[in-house]
């Protein structure tokens, strides 16, 4: 069992809490960069599918030059708590992060597991990318 971040996963409540507005912004996420920088951002909903706040977030981080993230968390507004990645966003961390932490729910609390554990038998993008030599 992997220790629980649980400054992240404050930093991801208050910015649902004090970020997410009607019907635009619903989920916060948060990740600790491995040089221990904490990146947050938001989804961005729209009726023809905007991306989750797992994703806005790894554009947030690039764009202030974090491309190695360690754990991740996303937490709903109105008090919902932490809420696990969907299925496409398991899909891209786990390429993005192969060895990406996810703080999920459980039961009444919280656990860490490994992106790679929460999407088994996933697809591997890069296993299947054609060597440019």
């Amino acid at each position: 069992m992997q220790q629980v971040d649980h400054d992240l996963v404050q930093a991801a409540a208050h910015v649902a809490r004090t970020r997410c507005r009607g019907d635009n912004h619903t989920m916060a996420a948060a990740a600790r960069a491995r040089d221990g920088r904490i990146v947050t951002a938001v989804n961005a909903y729209h009726f023809t599918g905007g991306p989750c706040a797992e994703l806005v977030l790894i554009g947030a981080a690039a764009s202030q030059g974090v491309y190695e993230l360690d754990t991740i968390v996303a937490v709903g507004d109105r008090d919902r708590g932490v809420v696990p990645p969907c299925g496409r966003c398991r899909q891209v961390l786990l390429d993005y992060f192969p060895a990406l932490k996810v703080i999920v729910r459980e039961g009444d609390g919280v656990r860490t597991a490994l992106i790679s554990d929460l999407l088994p038998a996933g697809y591997v993008w890069a296993d299947h990318q054609l060597d440019a030599e």
